[in-house]
């Protein structure tokens, strides 16, 4: 389930969800938050971006992207 991006837990592997020009969409690749932003989980790179809501990243989270 979806929840709020103002509470999402610190250290996490987490599933993203942006609004952008094309309208909303879950990012790609699991990222972590970090004081002031966010993190790419594989490799520590700050990403820039602005999430509405976050969820658990799981296995078939990363399936379910590879597939569709």
């Amino acid at each position: 389930m979806w929840q709020t991006v103002a509470n999402a837990p610190f250290g996490c592997d987490l599933e993203l969800a942006v609004v952008d020009r094309d309208g909303p969409h879950a990012l790609v690749f699991p990222c972590r938050r970090v004081t002031g932003g966010w993190t790419k989980s594989a490799t520590g790179e700050r990403v820039d971006v602005h999430p509405t809501h976050w969820r658990e990243w799981s296995a078939q989270s990363g399936l379910e992207r590879q597939v569709s």
